[in-house]
């Protein structure tokens, strides 16, 4: 299996606006993305790209707000009520590869294989089997493929 790049940190937002316009306005964001509600999910989505330096593409953030009582993004949040890093996402070539050897690692994976934000499969791996963090397989978008 071969992990690829960091495609994005997620984090958790209270407050969709008010994380837009931090974004926007203390970070520099160069595009803030649709919103995109997955309503399966109970979330509010909102990719924002992060500024270049010396012509180095910048890390893409997802801002993540739950719409719903009863989401994960929910019980993070009543935890860190101000909000934080929720998780990091990396591309694979191959989600059904990736998801086996994670399996075969003993690895355990948070539910099915589902298609993400980006319009790619997903699947998340528990954050104690990850040295602490949430973390997001994604396979590589394609060519026309959301952001």
């Amino acid at each position: 299996m071969k992990l690829g790049r960091m495609n994005h940190i997620g984090y958790a937002v209270p407050d969709m606006a008010a994380a837009l316009d931090h974004w926007r306005n203390v970070m520099g964001a160069t595009a803030v993305h649709d919103e995109i509600v997955m309503e399966e999910m109970g979330l509010k989505i909102v990719f924002v790209d992060t500024p270049t330096a010396s012509g180095i593409d910048g890390t893409q953030v997802e801002l993540i707000q739950p719409i719903r009582e009863g989401t994960a993004v929910g019980s993070f949040l009543e935890k860190n009520p101000l909000g934080g890093q929720h998780h990091v996402c990396f591309e694979v070539p191959d989600i059904a590869v990736a998801r086996e050897y994670f399996e075969g690692l003993g690895k355990r994976i948070l539910g099915p294989t589902r298609i993400g934000a980006h319009g790619t499969s997903i699947f998340f791996v528990h954050p104690k089997d990850m040295q602490g963090m949430l973390t997001e397989i994604m396979e590589t978008p394609k060519d026309g493929a959301a952001h």
